[in-house]
């Protein structure tokens, strides 16, 4: 099997990677690392894609991989905060205190519901309101509905009981959904 050109390939993917991990980790420093070690991973084991999946799906397992050791490392040695996030001043410039988006943060007005998928702003705005959330709750949310963990997954992962999982999980969609019409669907 001829080698992919890794270069070209990391070079795109590594701010999505970047992204995802500071999703989980809420540490930009601690993000890079775990990227770093996922491409060091995707370099050394290059000859073992083979291509089943694309290239991107592939590295993105691997980070998965990378990110549950950091995170049950963590879990036994790091004590971590509980339901509320420290880090508020760093969007405060966003919002108003009503929580309204400040006008210049503030996202475009979306098209029609079957473009909103397709529109970057839309993805950009989901992101800023996952960072918002608190860390507990956006770790148990993205990694149910975007590492594709199920629930006993997470639970043992993070000493959770099944129905505080699933109390996490709602309070993360109504945080989301609150987010996202204060910034995008309601008017002011």
């Amino acid at each position: 099997m001829t080698l992919l050109p890794m270069n070209d390939h990391i070079a795109a993917l590594r701010p999505k990677l970047i992204s995802f991990a500071r999703l989980q980790l809420r540490d930009h420093t601690a993000a890079e690392d775990t990227v770093q070690d996922t491409l060091i991973t995707a370099i050394e084991k290059q000859d073992t894609f083979s291509g089943r999946s694309a290239f991107e799906t592939w590295v993105f397992g691997i980070l998965k991989n990378k990110l549950l050791e950091r995170i049950r490392y963590e879990r036994r040695y790091i004590s971590w905060q509980d339901e509320e996030y420290s880090d508020e001043d760093s969007f405060e410039n966003l919002f108003k205190e009503n929580g309204r988006w400040q006008a210049a943060s503030k996202p475009q007005r979306w098209g029609e519901p079957d473009q909103m998928l397709e529109n970057a702003a839309f993805w950009q705005l989901l992101d800023t309101c996952l960072i918002a959330l608190p860390d507990n709750t956006a770790r148990v949310f993205t990694m149910r509905e975007l590492m594709d963990l199920t629930t006993q997954e997470i639970c043992q992962i993070l000493s959770l009981s099944e129905a505080n999982c699933w109390v996490i999980l709602h309070r993360a969609r109504l945080k989301l959904r609150a987010c996202i019409e204060k910034g995008w669907l309601t008017e002011k």
